[in-house]
């Protein structure tokens, strides 16, 4: 047993970690990140469609929500993200 909590205090500090790296990415690298995903695994989202189709238009308006609220941020900071740039910082 003690092997095992070994491995899961382990695994929380590489989620922990994780979780640093994460908030540390501006905008454009987390959407530099999520369409790299989205070309290497297109071929399996286009073959699942019938079955995760619910799940992904939800996703979807999440994340477009999501954006609105960004958008709604940078209107009221009168900050803009380009997704060349590589000077900003992330959004926290």
């Amino acid at each position: 047993m003690q092997h095992l909590k070994t491995l899961r205090h382990g695994w929380e500090l590489i989620e922990e970690q994780e979780t640093r790296l994460l908030r540390r990415m501006t905008v454009q690298e987390s959407l530099r990140q999520w369409a790299m995903l989205q070309a290497a695994f297109e071929s399996q989202l286009g073959a699942t469609r019938h079955l995760y189709s619910e799940e992904r238009w939800q996703a979807l308006g999440e994340l477009q929500a999501r954006l609105r609220q960004l958008a709604e941020w940078q209107k009221r900071h009168g900050a803009t993200f380009s997704l060349d740039s590589c000077t900003s910082t992330a959004v926290e």
